[in-house]
Parts: structure tokens; C-alpha cells; sequence
């Protein structure tokens, strides 16, 4: 639970509260069922995912290169993610049920992804972390990274929270 002088990289969720977003991010938003994304970590500060290769994501079928549409998805479904959150740990003082229901006005308003290297791995690694959660819009950083860590490709976001 949430103390007043605990600061946010201290503080941990329920896990209901975990559960809750772990089926919403991974059963509810079906296409994040089509890209593969499943979380690994969510912290209030950071929330890490990862993705499987798998020959429907392929972009590029000569280097078996993952699409470059599926790093946008991912890393902004992620943004997503990271909002939400920071939405949660902004809200402490209220059950885990009751935090997940604010979600409901929570969408994209502007994205920016930055493709580094080529999308080659057996499985990738996805980063973000919330940069400003406002009253009205969240500003996110991204990252994809290959197994190895080796960093393919970054985000920022901008997502409406009211």
C-alpha cells in the first residue's frame, strides 16, 4: 500500500492488482494476443514484456526480421502499460479493483518510434516507463531490445488519461 513518504521506486502492487492488469494487457487486448506480448514486470516506476519470434511476425522473410510494425504496436502498447501503471500507483488509497476501472479513457495521442538495428532475435525484450503522468496526457520513453539486450529500437508516447 501506498505511504506517504515512501517514494514510488519503494512502493509495490497487489498481486490482484497485478492479475487484473496481466489479463487486461495479455486476454482483453486481443491484439496484443496476435503480437505474442507478454509481461514480465510491472513495477509503478517500469514495465518490462517480452515477445516471442514467431513466423507471423515476420517483416523481412529473407533475414527472418520481425515487422517494423510490430515494434510500433509493442513498444506503444507498452507505453500503454506503463500509464496505466503509474495510474495505479497514483492511486494507492483505493482497492486494486476499483484502480483498474480507470483505465477506461486511456488511448494513444502521439508516438514517435526510432528504428536503430535490424529486428533479429528469437525473442525481444520491451522497456517503458511513464516520464510524466499529467492530469490529462502520460509522456512515455520505450525501448526494444533483442535478447542479448542489445538495443533495436526506442519510443516516446504521449497518451490521454482523462
Amino acid at each position: 500500500m501506498k505511504h506517504p513518504n515512501l517514494p514510488l521506486s519503494e512502493m509495490s502492487f497487489e498481486p490482484e492488482f497485478i492479475e487484473g492488469l496481466r489479463k487486461i494487457f495479455e486476454e482483453m487486448i486481443v491484439f496484443n494476443q496476435v503480437l505474442g506480448l507478454k509481461i514480465t514486470s510491472i513495477t509503478p516506476t517500469k514495465v518490462i514484456a517480452k515477445i516471442t519470434m514467431k513466423p507471423d511476425l515476420v517483416g523481412h522473410f529473407s533475414y527472418n526480421r520481425i515487422h517494423g510494425g510490430v515494434i510500433s504496436a509493442g513498444l506503444d502498447a507498452m507505453g500503454g502499460l506503463a500509464v496505466m501503471a503509474a495510474i495505479g500507483a497514483r492511486h494507492m488509497d483505493e482497492a486494486p479493483m476499483q484502480r483498474l476501472h480507470r483505465f477506461g479513457k486511456l488511448g494513444t495521442i502521439d508516438l514517435r518510434i526510432d528504428y536503430l538495428r535490424p529486428g533479429i532475435s528469437d525473442e525481444f525484450e520491451l522497456h517503458a516507463e511513464v516520464l510524466r503522468l499529467g492530469s490529462r496526457v502520460a509522456s512515455t520513453r520505450m525501448e526494444f531490445r533483442a535478447k542479448d539486450g542489445k538495443l533495436l529500437s526506442t519510443g516516446s508516447g504521449a497518451y490521454i488519461v482523462s
